[in-house]
């Protein structure tokens, strides 16, 4: 089982944790990541781009010249494809793009994301994090007491409102409970900070 060293808020060691292989050991596997990831990249998608086709644009009721005798091409109406100002064929519609994965593979995405973390230490477990107010000052020196300078996912065992909010304004540096744990962000952020109870949260979902 792979260990790591257990922090404080002040960035002192406090001891060790091990981490269940089953979670935080395995080998990555790089195509499910990219399959998570695309995944849910297009559940973002918002999905609401729309032309209007000839049915649906202003104008074109009349025959714009008599069928025959003029030399000219027959046409119906001035608001048919061809014509400028004319409706879109097969234009965009309002669609709903998301899809789900399996729910193995979603859970072996979530894994290998785990695991790469641990791979690159990039994974920083602390034995607790608590603040007595929301305070973005007070959050910015406990990523300085951890030596975190980029981004960073912070996960704790159940949502702390002060927390929350004294991280928000922070650039690059988001704040989820272990419910809420997920492959984009783990890929997105250079840091992974856990919570001691959001790591067992994480472990007893996913072992």
């Amino acid at each position: 089982m792979p260990k790591v060293t257990l922090y404080n808020q002040n960035g002192s060691e406090v001891g060790e944790i091990e981490l269940n292989d089953a979670v935080f050991g395995i080998e990555p596997n790089q195509h499910v990541l990219f399959e998570a990831i695309v995944m849910q990249r297009a559940s973002m998608r918002q999905g609401t781009h729309k032309t209007k086709n000839r049915a649906e644009v202003s104008g074109g009721g009349r025959k714009p010249w008599r069928q025959k005798g003029t030399g000219r091409a027959r046409q119906g109406s001035i608001r048919a494809p061809q014509w400028r100002g004319g409706g879109i064929v097969f234009g965009p519609v309002p669609r709903d793009y998301s899809y789900k994965l399996p729910k193995k593979v979603r859970r072996l995405a979530l894994k290998s994301a785990l695991s790469s973390k641990v791979l690159d230490n990039q994974l920083l477990v602390l034995d607790q994090l608590s603040l007595e107010k929301p305070k973005t000052k007070d959050f910015i020196n406990v990523l300085k007491n951890l030596s975190v300078e980029k981004k960073a996912l912070v996960v704790t065992g159940e949502m702390d409102e002060n927390v929350y909010l004294s991280a928000r304004n922070i650039p690059g540096v988001k704040v989820v409970d272990a419910s809420g744990i997920n492959v984009l962000d783990l890929v997105g952020h250079d840091h992974l900070i856990m919570t001691k109870d959001a790591v067992e949260k994480v472990e007893e979902v996913l072992a």
